[in-house]
């Protein structure tokens, strides 16, 4: 019998229990609610990114470039680590993102072969804005679970990201993990 707190993945792993008993679907409390909360995270933002015309994923490469601090540049390649997508996605929305003048690429003083991806003025400015409504946004989504709660779960979502193979940053070597002082930190 579903209980008041039921969601899908609980009426799912209840009808697997009657179906197939001998099946073990405990993983599916874990990794279909990560699935389904990304989905539904995102509809969530989509009102926060739409009167900007930018996507969740164009978001994050804005994001990506300002977090470097100034110049706010980085190569296609290191981008594309970053935000853990394909070559092909990441061409595809840095054409987008250069386009609408929020992105430049520029040679890359280290290789002159070689070009970097620069945030522009009116990129800065635009996931600055941006950034500041949409952490306002998820901390109204968070606004149901308590502080020790988002504590425990962030940092139960940290150690399986690291134990799926997640870096703090694509091919540099671990550092020591230092305890942290409880706020969230956002990746974006």
């Amino acid at each position: 019998m579903l209980g008041p707190m039921a969601d899908h993945v609980e009426a799912a792993l209840e009808r697997w229990r009657t179906e197939m008993p001998h099946l073990d679907a405990s993983s599916l409390a874990v990794v279909e609610r990560i699935a389904r909360l990304s989905t539904l995270l995102e509809r969530q933002l989509e009102p926060v990114l739409a009167p900007h015309s930018l996507t969740a994923g164009e978001l994050e490469v804005l994001a990506a470039l300002r977090r470097e601090g100034a110049p706010f540049r980085m190569t296609p390649t290191r981008l594309t680590a970053t935000v853990l997508m394909t070559s092909g996605g990441m061409t595809k929305r840095l054409a987008t993102l250069e386009g609408a003048g929020l992105v430049t690429r520029v040679p890359d003083p280290t290789d002159r072969r070689s070009r970097s991806v620069e945030l522009t003025d009116a990129g800065r400015d635009l996931v600055e804005r941006v950034l500041a409504s949409r952490l306002r946004h998820e901390k109204r989504l968070l606004s149901g679970l308590r502080k020790r709660q988002r504590r425990d779960l962030a940092e139960a979502l940290r150690d399986l990201c690291v134990a799926l193979g997640d870096e703090p940053v694509p091919g540099a070597p671990r550092k020591e993990r230092q305890e942290d002082d409880g706020d969230l930190r956002q990746s974006i």
